[in-house]
C-alpha cells in the first residue's frame, strides 16, 4: 500500500470536532475525533479568478483528540498534515470507492483569545483579554498576529 503525505493549510473547522470512545486493539478505550476542515484554492487570473473550496473529514486518534476536542471549535483555524488511505470495499458485488484522512500534526493558529471566545459562545476575540507575558501559552504556538497587534488595511485620517 502507498503512503501518501496530505497538508491542508489556512483551514478553518466546518463545525464542532466530535470526539468519541472507541475499543483499541488490546481492548482499551482510545480517544478518537473527527473535524471537518475547508481550505479555499485560488485558481485563474485576473478577471477570471476564482475560489474553490475543499473539505476533508480528519481523524484524530489518543491525545491528539482529546485536546482538539478541547481546544478548537466551529470556525477555528487550523494547519494539518496527515496521510490519506484507499478506503475501498465491495458492496453487493459493486466496489465502492473511498479515502480515510488521518491527521498527524494539527497547529492551531488562532491566538489564546480568539480561540477562548469561540469556546465561550462565540464572542468577539477583541473583547476577550489577550494573555499577558508569564502566562500559560495555547497548546501550540499561534503563527498569526492577535488580532490586536494586526495592522488596518487602511487609516482614516
Amino acid at each position: 500500500m502507498a503512503f501518501v503525505r496530505v497538508e491542508q493549510r489556512n483551514a478553518h473547522l466546518a463545525s464542532a470536532v466530535r470526539l468519541v470512545s472507541v475499543q483499541g486493539r488490546d481492548g482499551q478505550p482510545v480517544s478518537k475525533a473527527t473535524l471537518t476542515a475547508i481550505s479555499n484554492t485560488r485558481k485563474g487570473s485576473a478577471e477570471n479568478r476564482g475560489e474553490e473550496a475543499t473539505a476533508i473529514l480528519w481523524t484524530l486518534w489518543g491525545k491528539q483528540a482529546e485536546n482538539a476536542a478541547q481546544y478548537l471549535g466551529k470556525g477555528s483555524h487550523i494547519n494539518v498534515v496527515g496521510r490519506v488511505q484507499n478506503n475501498n470495499y465491495d458492496k453487493d458485488g459493486e466496489t465502492v470507492y473511498g479515502m480515510a484522512f488521518t491527521a498527524e500534526e494539527i497547529d492551531y493558529l488562532d491566538s489564546r483569545a480568539e480561540s477562548e471566545a469561540r469556546r465561550n459562545g462565540g464572542q468577539g476575540a477583541e473583547s476577550v483579554p489577550t494573555a499577558r507575558s508569564g502566562e500559560q501559552a495555547a497548546p501550540v504556538a499561534s503563527t498569526r498576529k492577535p488580532r490586536s497587534a494586526r495592522q488596518p488595511a487602511h487609516a482614516d485620517a
